[in-house]
């Protein structure tokens, strides 16, 4: 910023001049021409500090419209002086001011001061950090609003991989994970790119860009789809892999309308500008639909699908497709099962049509000698409970006795007898777990707390969660949280803690319940407070009645 030099020069820069160069520097940097007067002024003000002593509290005052410059020292009036430089007793404050009393704060003119190459120097460096500090001030205050905005700049630099955008007025940062794999480059190139994030940072305002997010995908559509700007067409869902596959869920909010078509365009045109802009990458555009599983469907296009199971409580889905549609439905790396899930928000699982009749196979065959072991029944009555959709204990025990009796060949009498076998089973189960809880050493002082059954108490023990503190210290997320529903398959496992889930995630606790627990648990810490606060209160009493007159 050459054109500050000047301000430097004390009487040498005429009135004309400082002012121009106010104006010029705030043109230049697109910030307020008040601000630019003021680091003139502190500039100055430092080097008459140099000049006069830094110990001297010293003003300077350029005024914005004239240009005239004033320099004064300021002094308190006091009876009886401790800093020489700072303070005046009265008989010397009535030599500068006749009426002066003590506690006025007097003005001290000071003549104009000649800069030495020093004190300019240090006077630029100070107008230069003021500038700076507004400019970046200006630059935040300008985009913080426009973040999820498309914008366009010129490629500056690329630096460790990161590449650095002019957007104008400011410059922006594309890091490594936010570019598309195996785009080229290069300085001076346009790019287009999504504001991801504003941030105020040490070294002044970061602006983060983006080109592998999914929302970049979706304001691009925005721009080639006037029904998406209007409003007509709303994407509702997308999920990418950069440079290689996306898609994306559309709904029209006009019957008249073919979402799909509106996007594909007239001979692919609208899709393929979209496509081009992400070098080359391909996009299946499917129908949004509220029921997941016709969602499910159409996001696993082009392979057909069987059958849908939709988990809720787990938030994952098991989908059956036939044998020769497996690799289509997983797709290359498992992009295809991977891009479902992300669209859809839900674990998703591939199975044939032969490993759904085996896994069917397997759970009847578990189930049937589960029930015939628990409720000391004979296979046929076991298989019986199995086929009508019984799958746990706790189902026989707590359903209405009506439908265990209205299962062909069964009675009142033996659907009590079942429900009574059910519910000593349930109870040998939790006498169990409670002799392993207390094996682990896990206080009885948790078992008294809302919603924690013995097994859950097992599954905190083996956690390392063993008394009130242990779980007071946890937040709900920590102990109900149920897992990331990314697309992830079991042969590809996840070692992250947030993929992972809550320690007691298996047992469908809610948000209000896992809240409760953790309250609970905390409750002891407030009672010890309120003890201790009573106990303190008590014995000031007592210290009070020690003291007062007999």
């Amino acid at each position: 910023m050459a054109t500050a030099a000047p301000a430097t020069a004390g009487p040498a820069a005429n009135k004309a001049e400082l002012l121009a160069i106010a104006d010029a520097v705030a043109r230049e940097k697109l910030i307020d021409r008040g601000i630019v007067i003021e680091a003139m002024e502190d500039a100055i003000q430092r080097a008459a500090r140099a000049r006069y002593g830094a110990e001297n509290d010293i003003r300077a005052k350029l005024d914005p419209v004239t240009g005239d410059l004033r320099l004064w020292r300021v002094v308190e009036v006091v009876e009886e002086v401790d800093d020489y430089f700072k303070q005046v007793d009265l008989k010397g404050a009535q030599k500068l001011k006749a009426d002066a009393a003590v506690g006025d704060f007097i003005v001290d003119p000071l003549p104009p001061i000649e800069f030495g190459r020093i004190a300019a120097q240090a006077a630029k460096q100070v107008i230069f950090q003021k500038v700076r500090d507004a400019e970046r001030e200006r630059q935040y205050e300008e985009f913080k609003e426009r973040a999820s905005e498309v914008i366009t700049g010129v490629v500056k630099r690329v630096e460790f991989g990161h590449v650095v955008v002019d957007l104008g007025r400011a410059e922006g940062v594309i890091r490594r994970d936010q570019q598309i794999p195996r785009e080229m480059v290069r300085v001076g190139d346009r790019i287009r790119s999504l504001i991801l994030s504003v941030r105020r940072e040490a070294r002044g305002p970061q602006i983060f860009l983006s080109r592998a997010h999914p929302d970049f995908m979706k304001k691009l559509f925005a721009q080639e789809v006037p029904e998406i700007y209007d409003g007509i067409i709303e994407i509702k869902a997308a999920a990418r892999d950069p440079g290689s596959r996306a898609k994306i869920g559309v709904i029209s909010h006009d019957s008249s309308i073919d979402p799909v078509g509106a996007c594909v365009g007239m001979k692919g045109s609208r899709v393929q500008a979209v496509v081009q802009e992400l070098q080359g990458e391909k996009i299946d555009i499917i129908p949004w639909s509220e029921d997941l599983a016709t969602f499910v469907v159409n996001g696993l296009q082009p392979a057909t699908v069987s059958r849908v199971v939709i988990d809720e409580e787990e938030a994952r889905i098991e989908v059956v497709v036939p044998d020769d549609q497996l690799s289509l439905a997983i797709g290359r790396r498992g992009q295809n099962v991977r891009l479902a899930s992300q669209l859809t928000n839900s674990q998703i699982d591939i199975l044939t049509e032969a490993d759904a009749s085996e896994k069917r196979q397997r759970e009847f065959v578990e189930r049937s000698e589960m029930f015939q072991t628990e409720l000391d029944v004979d296979e046929t009555l076991a298989q019986l409970l199995v086929a009508e959709g019984f799958t746990s204990l706790e189902e026989v025990a707590y359903v209405n006795a009506e439908e265990i009796s209205a299962i062909d060949g069964f009675d009142e009498d033996l659907a009590s007898e079942l429900q009574s076998r059910a519910a000593e089973g349930l109870e040998r189960r939790e006498a169990a777990s409670r002799e392993e809880r207390r094996k682990l050493g896990v206080a009885d002082d948790l078992a008294a707390l809302p919603h924690l059954t013995e097994a859950m108490l097992v599954t905190l023990g083996k956690a390392n969660i063993r008394s009130l503190d242990d779980l007071a210290d946890l937040a709900t997320d920590e102990l109900i949280q149920k897992k990331r529903p990314e697309q992830r398959r079991q042969r590809e496992p996840s070692n992250r803690p947030e993929d992972k889930g809550g320690i007691l995630h298996e047992y469908g606790l809610s948000e209000e319940q896992g809240n409760e627990i953790i309250m609970a648990a905390r409750a002891h810490w407030f009672e010890d407070e309120d003890a201790a606060a009573a106990a303190k209160l008590d014995a000031k009493e007592e210290d009070a009645v020690a003291e007062s007159p007999k």
